[in-house]
């Protein structure tokens, strides 16, 4: 064996499976989950975002003309917001295996600018066992998301589908 060969072997055999995310038995109607660390956004966040999913409003990318509009800075793409807001909360609730089925009453209440940090909570609204699906239920949350300052930015409900623990 090659010294990498000898490496990889030796870090497999020390290695311990752990089991991921939440199982569907987890999630007991109204279980609240406040989702950890929180996430600051930085213009370079947004500029890039932007950029990549060419979404070119100068609101987002132009800080005179955010100013010309009242603004005191660039606004974080919304789209940029949700997606963070969303990906604080995977660990918690969807990490466990399963596909997305979708997000409802997605709401914008608050813009975002760049350094502001955003956190997480979400509380299980409904569950049930998959029809079509064994070993699968499907649950919903609704997933708030706040500033550093504890205000309402963003708030929506998303369902996936979750194995069950057999």
């Amino acid at each position: 064996m090659t010294p990498d060969e000898l490496t990889v072997a030796r870090l497999q055999a020390d290695a311990t499976l752990r089991a991921r995310g939440h199982r569907y038995e987890d999630f007991a109607l109204g279980r609240k989950f406040v989702h950890h660390w929180g996430r600051t956004v930085t213009q370079a966040d947004n500029t890039l975002f932007s950029a990549l999913t060419l979404h070119y409003n100068p609101h987002y990318t132009n800080a005179a003309f955010a100013n010309a509009h009242g603004h005191p800075a660039t606004v974080i793409n919304p789209l940029l917001v949700f997606n963070t807001v969303f990906g604080l909360s995977v660990e918690d609730l969807s990490e466990g295996g399963g596909p997305f089925l979708g997000v409802d009453e997605l709401v914008y209440l608050r813009r975002v600018y760049p350094g502001d940090t955003l956190h997480a909570c979400s509380e299980v609204l409904a569950r049930r066992l998959a029809r079509s699906r064994p070993g699968y239920g499907i649950v919903t949350w609704h997933t708030r998301g706040t500033n550093q300052r504890g205000d309402e930015v963003i708030a929506f409900k998303r369902s996936n589908l979750v194995k069950t623990r057999n």
